[in-house]
């Protein structure tokens, strides 16, 4: 969310950084915010008038009744009366203006990065890097639930007889190196200085609606009946929201923390077969990674996240890439972002494996998460980025190490956490 005194003193830039995210049906919401922006402050100004104005009248009865001028006391009265009536309809006004501004003002996107590239959707993403050889076997490669029941390591019908379509049920020594990855993810970031963090798996509307818009709140988040909890959807939603109107003090930043968690998405729409088995699902685990910093530290640590990323699937021989979201296809609280892709052999491409953010102050702004610092108090930046989320991962993972008998390689760094494995092989 904007600082509405930004939005105030520059309604150009606003709006011209809305035409770069190709989003024109928001301009009218510029001067919208504006007006109930002023509307909000003149109220303010007139009822804290009367409220002066009354402690002045207040003595001013006190001093005319001890005159003895009763008279006049009583038609000043009735100028307190007057005045109540007043505040008491400011006093409802007010609260209703600055409600209707901040919906609008959750709505108007956050302003990009001046080096994020121009474009209206994710056909337009411009690929920076490529990490690794991506490599096409001379055998075919199956489709990776295929690869897994031949190990015996995936069971599709039966979860859907239990949860429907978009569950699963993990088997042998495929869950094992399910759970391997995520506890290899989780020692590889500790080892980079993060600190560790199993959060809540459930949070609270406010906190929804701090770490993310309307609309992917409404695509994404499973509501708990009855009560005023979302299931979470990654765990950057509840790291993040751990510092909910909080002070931090600038000496203690940045905050680095790597986090584990179930993860649940509704995952709305149709999807193509490319997306069938564990691309698309309802539930899966995930390793996050969250920093707290200060502004001009926010881009470096941008940086520093998509690397992790990289290097931790480089270390399992997955070839991999960078790709820089355009604007159009950046969500509304983001200023830049980056998708890591993982090499697919058997569809010849890359696909998201993981996606890196940086959200300037616009979380922090909405959570109230400042820092006090030696010049005064200011809002923090807050980043996030995809550590590893296995199961989608395992895919990446059994294309780049099949053999063509159907085993696969584990990867040396996958060892100790596989009891020194390293090849499972299919069942007879």
């Amino acid at each position: 969310m904007l600082d509405m005194k930004f939005v105030r003193e520059n309604p150009d830039i606003v709006k011209e950084n809305i035409k770069k995210k190709f989003q024109d049906e928001k301009l009218p919401l510029v001067d919208e915010a504006i007006e109930l922006d002023k509307q909000a402050r003149e109220l303010q100004q007139e009822a804290d008038d009367l409220r002066a104005k009354k402690n002045v009248i207040a003595k001013q009865i006190g001093a005319l009744m001890a005159q003895g001028k009763k008279e006049e006391a009583e038609e000043v009265k009735k100028e307190v009366t007057k005045n109540a009536s007043r505040l008491a309809e400011l006093e409802k006004q007010e609260p209703e203006v600055k409600e209707k501004l901040k919906k609008i003002m959750m709505v108007i996107p956050n302003i990009i990065d001046e080096s994020v590239p121009i474009g209206k959707d994710d056909s337009e993403n411009v690929e920076l890097e490529k990490f690794g050889e991506p490599v096409v076997p001379d055998f075919e490669i199956p489709y990776h639930t295929e690869i897994m029941e031949r190990l015996n390591g995936v069971d599709l019908d039966s979860a859907r007889k239990v949860a429907g379509n978009g569950f699963y049920y993990l088997m042998g020594d495929v869950a094992r190196l399910h759970s391997a990855i995520i506890s290899y993810a989780r020692d590889f970031m500790i080892d980079r200085g993060f600190t560790y963090c199993v959060p809540p798996f459930m949070i609270r509307s406010d906190v929804v609606t701090g770490v993310m818009s309307f609309a992917e709140m409404d695509a994404m988040m499973y509501k708990i009946e009855g009560e005023d909890l979302y299931l979470i959807g990654t765990s950057e939603h509840s790291m993040i929201g751990k510092y909910i109107d909080t002070m931090i003090d600038e000496e203690t930043l940045p905050h680095t923390l790597t986090s584990y968690s179930p993860c649940f998405r509704k995952e709305k729409g149709a999807h193509g077969i490319e997306e069938r088995g564990l691309y698309r699902i309802h539930q899966f685990e995930k390793q996050e990674m969250i920093v707290v910093c200060k502004p001009e530290d926010s881009m470096e640590y941008f940086h520093k996240l998509w690397r992790n990323t990289v290097d931790l699937f480089r270390s399992m021989d997955i070839p991999v890439r960078t790709i820089e979201c355009c604007s159009g296809d950046l969500a509304d609280l983001k200023v830049k972002s980056y998708d890591v892709e993982a090499w697919s052999p058997r569809q010849k491409k890359y696909f998201e494996v993981g996606s890196c953010s940086n959200l300037g102050d616009a979380q922090a702004r909405r959570l109230k998460i400042r820092v006090r610092g030696k010049d005064g108090k200011y809002f923090a930046h807050t980043l996030n980025n995809t550590v590893v989320a296995p199961p989608r991962m395992l895919i990446a993972f059994f294309e780049n190490n099949l053999n063509e008998d159907g085993s696969i390689n584990i990867p040396e760094v996958l060892r100790p956490y596989m009891g020194g494995k390293s090849v499972i092989s299919p069942k007879a």
